[in-house]
């Protein structure tokens, strides 16, 4: 099972924390230090993996991780999941990360920190990995965008109504309005303007 995913920068600035047990926010805070050290102190050329830090489980855990760029992707998982299971699926995260924001780089994660946990809850739940599948991902990603974009549209239908009114130049508020069959009678409201 994964018990944290933690993705940091270079020089230890969390761009994305997600854990799937409870802990208190201090404690969050202590385990990313403490990751952060232990992953950054590595060289490039050794394997990616090493036994979870104090804080987060000691040896009955691993930290699994990948370093592109100026990010550090790092899941700490229990012996129960497969070290290069885990790296093939940094890799996927990595990758849709990719696709979707068409060169990712850290000021996507940190502008578009709700996107990118959709993507994430798309692939892991729980502590469970759900999909591995990218092209699945980014179909289910775009499928809750059009979503989000369709209920924005609806939401901001009154906004659009009171503008095209206020943009009518009425001299005079109409007292009824007369659609088909039905009549509205409008109460004296304020002026638009």
């Amino acid at each position: 099972m994964i018990k944290a995913i933690l993705i940091f920068n270079n020089h230890g600035k969390p761009r994305l924390s997600k854990f799937y047990e409870h802990y208190s926010e201090d404690t969050e805070q202590q385990i990313i230090r403490e990751t952060f050290h232990l992953v950054s102190k590595r060289d490039e050329n050794v394997c990616n993996f090493l036994e979870g830090g104090m804080l987060i489980g000691g040896s009955d855990y691993k930290l699994i991780y990948r370093h592109y760029a100026t990010l550090y992707f790092v899941f700490c998982v229990d012996s129960s999941e497969s070290e290069l299971g885990i790296l093939d699926l940094i890799q996927v995260f990595v990758e849709t990360l990719d696709k979707c924001f068409e060169n990712v780089c850290e000021l996507d994660l940190i502008f578009h920190v709700d996107k990118v946990h959709n993507i994430l809850a798309e692939m892991v739940m729980g502590g469970m990995v759900l999909e591995t599948n990218m092209n699945e991902i980014i179909m289910q990603v775009d499928a809750q965008n059009k979503m989000e974009k369709s209920e924005a549209g609806i939401a901001g239908a009154p906004a659009r109504a009171v503008s095209a009114v206020k943009n009518m130049n009425l001299p005079e508020m109409p007292r009824n309005i007369n659609i088909g069959d039905i009549s509205i009678k409008v109460p004296n409201l304020p002026s638009f303007k």
